[in-house]
């Protein structure tokens, strides 16, 4: 579930909605997503989709039927103890952010964070979810760039 929401963006609610069925090919097509659209592709490491596989094989859950079938409020006490396990604060969002600020950091243009892994609608509410950018971290791009 973490991986899902820090590697793919996931909001923790499409997390919770997934079933096997749902996973081919390095992507989880969401139908009923939070955009409103009809249905979305979520991209995720084959890694991901291998350790997905073998927990569903592991636990006998069928085709049809939700691979986390926790509540809302139970995966977000999971999300917190997950975090009080390395000294942070975690909230099931944050490990959304992580995913759009990781990708952005190591490179990965900003339309494809937003269209494609957080799949937001606006560039605005992407550039949101980034923040500021520090003078350190302003200094190592223009070095990177032009130094």
């Amino acid at each position: 579930m973490l991986e899902l929401m820090a590697k793919g963006g996931m909001r923790v609610g499409e997390v919770l909605k997934i079933r096997p069925v749902d996973i081919k090919d390095g992507k989880i097509n969401l139908s009923d997503p939070k955009s409103g659209r009809e249905s979305e592709v979520v991209f995720i490491p084959q890694k991901i989709v291998d350790r997905i596989k073998e927990y569903v094989q592991s636990k006998g859950i069928a085709p049809e039927q939700r691979i986390f079938p926790i509540t809302y409020n139970a995966a977000r006490v999971m999300v917190n103890k997950a975090g009080k396990m390395v000294g942070v604060h975690l909230r099931p969002h944050d490990l959304r952010r992580h995913a759009a600020t990781h990708a952005s950091r190591s490179g990965t243009p900003i339309e494809i964070v937003s269209k494609i892994i957080l799949r937001h609608a606006h560039l605005s509410t992407t550039q949101r979810y980034l923040g500021k950018v520090t003078d350190a971290e302003a200094i190592r791009w223009i070095e990177n760039l032009y130094g």
